[in-house]
């Protein structure tokens, strides 16, 4: 907990890894005990508070938001003042020694922390968070990165690290369809709105139980229907879900309390699928942001995914204020928007 209040804004991190046994890469990662997990969570200093799983991959609500676990890749979003990169060493010990694969891709993401001074090493700086990152990883991944990706607003800057070998990883494909990963951040949620995502006192409510209270009041059910969504309502406020459909997953966060309220939706999907329009439009109507960012991260800028999330945007009343390229040497490229409202008074 920060001194002046919870940080919303998620640390991401997304390792991908390989192996040469095809029969045993069927389950790779999920095959790691619990106890290694709880192991690894330990280093960030996060729990897990809830799970479900499909044929596919396994998804876990973690004291600090989300964690995934696919075979051959496993992704960890965690927010306040968690140490997401210390995850970083056992879980390639784990995966090595263990399971026999190989890292060859990693990605770090976050956007502008709340309360910067609050984070403890190595995430007091991205050049500490990066010399961090270049350390760490092994010198397979050779391709690598780091980026900040500005805007008109200074609290919703965009940092990525990238780092690749280049040779083993289709990190941005899945079954031959090319994916796209869709990270939005929302600060100055409508109070009313959030006020949705506090709990009664002495509600006497397990938090699986408000979660889902929470998941239908709002409409969050409605942004995928599809989806198997497992959700949890924390004590006095906030709330977590992880949706999960077929290969595909989405996230959400919400830190609700007035002068640092915040949320968060994550997504992946297919260029073949036409359902941004609705996304966009679905997790705006349910938090009323004043700002928002979105991050798009493909092999190419060619699809103008981009326009569609801002002809959302603008029809709920947000007006896009800035757009910025960059592209990742073998790991492809992000378009980072940032969107602001102005409400009356």
């Amino acid at each position: 907990m920060a001194v002046s209040g919870f940080e919303g804004f998620e640390k991401r991190l997304e390792l991908h890894f390989f192996g040469d046994d095809p029969t045993f890469i069927q389950m790779g990662l999920r095959k790691l005990d619990f106890d290694s997990l709880q192991q690894v969570l330990k280093a960030v200093q996060c729990t897990v508070v809830s799970a479900v799983g499909n044929a596919y991959f396994d998804a876990y609500v973690l004291s600090e938001s989300s964690l995934f676990v696919y075979p051959t890749k496993i992704i960890i979003k965690t927010c306040g003042t968690t140490q997401l990169l210390k995850s970083i060493c056992p879980l390639i010990y784990y995966a090595h020694h263990h399971l026999g694969l190989t890292l060859c891709s990693c990605r770090y993401t976050r956007g502008s922390f709340i309360f910067p001074m609050s984070q403890p090493f190595p995430h007091t700086s991205f050049k500490d968070e990066v010399t961090y990152l270049e350390e760490t990883l092994p010198a397979n991944l050779c391709y690598r990165k780091a980026s900040i990706m500005p805007s008109k607003s200074a609290s919703h800057s965009w940092h990525v690290f990238t780092a690749t070998d280049d040779s083993n990883c289709q990190t941005l494909y899945d079954n031959g369809h090319e994916l796209y990963t869709m990270e939005i951040c929302m600060t100055d949620l409508d109070p009313i709105l959030a006020r949705n995502f506090f709990r009664l006192p002495g509600d006497e409510k397990t938090g699986d139980s408000a979660g889902k209270e929470m998941t239908e009041l709002t409409g969050i059910c409605d942004i995928n229907p599809e989806a198997l969504i497992c959700d949890f309502a924390f004590d006095p406020c906030g709330y977590s879900m992880n949706g999960i459909d077929g290969h595909r997953y989405s996230t959400i966060h919400v830190t609700p309390e007035d002068g640092f309220s915040y949320a968060s939706f994550e997504c992946t999907g297919s260029f073949e699928d036409d359902v941004v329009y609705h996304i966009m439009r679905k997790v705006i109507q349910i938090f009323r942001p004043g700002t928002m960012s979105v991050s798009i991260t493909c092999s190419d800028y060619s699809h103008g995914m981009w326009t569609r999330i801002a002809s959302a945007a603008e029809a709920m009343g947000l007006k896009c204020r800035s757009c910025t390229l960059d592209e990742f040497p073998a790991a492809g490229g992000v378009v980072f928007q940032t969107f602001t409202t102005r409400r009356k008074k």
